[in-house]
């Protein structure tokens, strides 16, 4: 057992996914000793998870694979509260319905990391509203915040930035996250001799309140490990786009749209992100940058990390259809897509618009491509009808078809009776819903 623990340490180490460690000596023979029960908490601040949490989820993963048995805890308590640390200001409160709504969402989207049916070490889904939703507040203020050193709070430098912040500050309620936290460390420890708990490097200061917490409870050895921020080479923020957050929920973020984010990684980032978001080994994600280094155009890497990371959040079905999207664009042959696909693309994958069918009587087409922002003047269209070089549903238009729109949009030639393809020049795609 004692190698395979070492290695997983290391191998943690090599794909630079570990930001802190408490005692990192002890916690790899805390390791090594025995399989072990670790955590990782989500909070509930939206109806899905986004790409900020995929590498905490991915590390439970890690250690489950090597024997360990992992809780993902979804905050219905602590989501109703908010935690503080570094943000700018105080979050808004949303309501315990809201709260729970999203608590059942989030369980079932951490249920797809991580395997329930394994054993010994098959994985929990917990709620931490189940401990802390009946305690009253002198239980809460006798039995933990006792625990806790005001003094050692203000200092954090999380709370600090806020303090320091003109106009800003924290409440109290805001302030007493990271009691509730540290709660839920020691109460695991009592329930399920959970010893590790992960999460990002922000969360270092709540960590450690919980380590201690356990310590003067449940007088237990406890340990944390922190994964990093992850930050792009550019130094824009990780997992946004012109859109916003990348998420994990398709209706929220298609699969197609989620392929094209990774597709679109930076050469300087795209082998560290295998190693991140990937179960790749490492010797592997150094022969593909080897071999990328060597070919001439684009390298292969981009691909592999979309493909790989695709099918671990959206599964086989999610990835064929991801592909299906961008080699149909890609070579024109648009008959392959099924209308799911086509929904897809309207939701984000390209710019779209719904229009109904009597608003294209009369209406020329160098009018409607601007008014929908497919286009920044009509001297575009023109120039591209001159060469034929505007597709509807794969079908060529030119400068005749210009005020003749209702028999470009005819609907015996819509995909599933309502969809257009528009195509202007190579590279411009555009979706048209027709009601």
């Amino acid at each position: 057992m004692s190698e395979s623990q070492n290695l997983l340490l290391k191998d943690l180490q090599a794909r630079q996914l570990i930001a802190q460690t408490t005692a990192v000596e002890e916690l790899d023979a805390h390791l090594s000793e025995q399989p072990r029960v670790l955590y990782c908490g989500f909070d509930p601040t939206a109806d899905s998870l986004h790409l900020g949490h995929l590498v905490p989820l991915l590390v439970l993963k890690r250690f489950q694979m090597a024997g360990h048995r992992p809780i993902a805890l979804v905050g219905g308590a602590t989501g109703l509260i908010g935690d503080p640390s570094f943000k700018a200001a105080e979050r808004q409160l949303n309501t315990p319905d809201v709260v729970a709504g999203w608590v059942d969402k989030i369980k079932r989207q951490v249920s797809q990391f991580i395997d329930f049916n394994c054993g010994e070490n098959a994985a929990l889904v917990v709620n931490n509203l189940e401990w802390t939703g009946e305690m009253t507040a002198l239980d809460f203020l006798r039995d933990v915040g006792k625990h806790f050193s005001v003094n050692a709070m203000i200092n954090k430098e999380s709370v600090q930035q806020r303090l320091n912040r003109e106009g800003s500050g924290i409440s109290f309620t805001e302030f007493s996250y990271a009691l509730l936290q540290g709660m839920d460390f020691a109460e695991l420890n009592r329930r399920y001799d959970c010893t590790l708990q992960v999460g990002g490097s922000d969360q270092w200061g709540n960590i450690v309140g919980g380590i201690d917490l356990s310590r003067r409870q449940n007088q237990a050895r406890t340990f944390g490990l922190t994964v990093p921020l992850i930050t792009k080479s550019d130094g824009t923020k990780f997992g946004k786009t012109e859109g916003g957050a990348v998420w994990l929920d398709p209706s929220k973020t298609s699969q197609y749209a989620f392929y094209q984010f990774w597709m679109n990684t930076a050469d300087a980032d795209v082998y560290r992100f295998m190693s991140f978001f990937t179960f790749l080994p490492k010797e592997e994600i150094e022969a593909i940058k080897q071999e990328d280094e060597a070919r001439e155009g684009r390298p292969q890497a981009q691909q592999i990390l979309a493909r790989e990371v695709t099918l671990l959040v959206h599964g086989e079905e999610g990835l064929q259809a991801a592909e299906r999207i961008t080699e149909a664009l890609f070579s024109g042959e648009i008959s392959s897509l099924s209308e799911t696909d086509l929904e897809q693309l309207k939701l984000d994958g390209l710019p779209s618009a719904t229009v109904k069918r009597d608003q294209l009587e009369g209406n020329p087409m160098t009018q409607l491509f601007a008014e929908v922002g497919m286009v920044k003047s009509g001297k575009q269209v023109k120039d591209a009808l001159g060469r034929n070089a505007v597709f509807f549903n794969g079908a060529a238009r030119g400068a005749a078809d210009n005020m003749n729109l209702p028999d470009c949009f005819a609907e015996e030639n819509a995909m599933y009776g309502r969809f257009f393809l528009v195509k202007l020049g190579k590279k411009n795609h555009f979706l048209f819903e027709v009601i």
